[in-house]
């Protein structure tokens, strides 16, 4: 395969599996308005991760343990369903029990951070039977080019979402909230 054509299918694809981790991205600017540059860099780069793991572990399945993984497959879009909704319904209770609470309150945990990247970049794990073809070093490549796209519209998403927070102040939480949970069904009807 050409490089040049390696390299754009794999920014494309990268653009495509990162529009859900951008929307959350966008969505945790909303609730953390005053978040430093090193915080957004922080949840940019485990989007990022998450979105060059699982196509790789999709290639490591394709490879090893395709059966299993096939039988699997079909839970994918009720996990990312479930995982959204929890955390998007948590926003939002949290912004209605407390409309007055200062925005470092909603802060996002370390916790609910990584079951974001988990949620946004489940369906890459299909990602690695589209790859299944190439060998280690060209699957490797490939997930650090979806990576870096992910790391970019990340950041672009949390700046997008500051600027938007600030403007909506209490209320982004509850737009964010529900940004998550539009999300959520949309991973899980869009695989029907």
């Amino acid at each position: 395969m050409e490089w040049t054509l390696f390299i754009a299918n794999s920014m494309l694809l990268g653009a495509g599996l990162a529009m859900d981790a951008f929307s959350v991205s966008v969505a945790n600017g909303l609730g953390e308005p005053a978040m430093p540059a090193k915080r957004m860099a922080f949840i940019a780069g485990t989007f990022a991760f998450f979105q060059f793991a699982m196509p790789l572990l999709g290639w490591l399945c394709v490879h090893f343990v395709v059966e299993t993984f096939k039988s699997v497959q079909i839970f994918i879009p009720y996990a990312a369903l479930i995982l959204l909704a929890f955390i998007g319904g948590k926003m939002i209770l949290d912004a209605l029990r407390c409309p007055t609470c200062s925005m470092e309150q909603g802060k996002l945990s370390l916790r609910m951070l990584l079951a974001q990247g988990i949620a946004t970049s489940i369906d890459a794990l299909s990602v690695g039977f589209a790859i299944a073809d190439y060998g280690l070093p060209m699957a490797l490549a490939a997930s650090l080019i979806i990576a870096a796209v992910t790391f970019a519209l990340c950041m672009a998403g949390v700046r997008i979402g500051k600027l938007f927070g600030m403007r909506l102040a209490q209320k982004a939480s509850i737009v964010g909230g529900i940004i998550l949970i539009c999300i959520g069904l949309e991973i899980f009807f869009g695989h029907f």
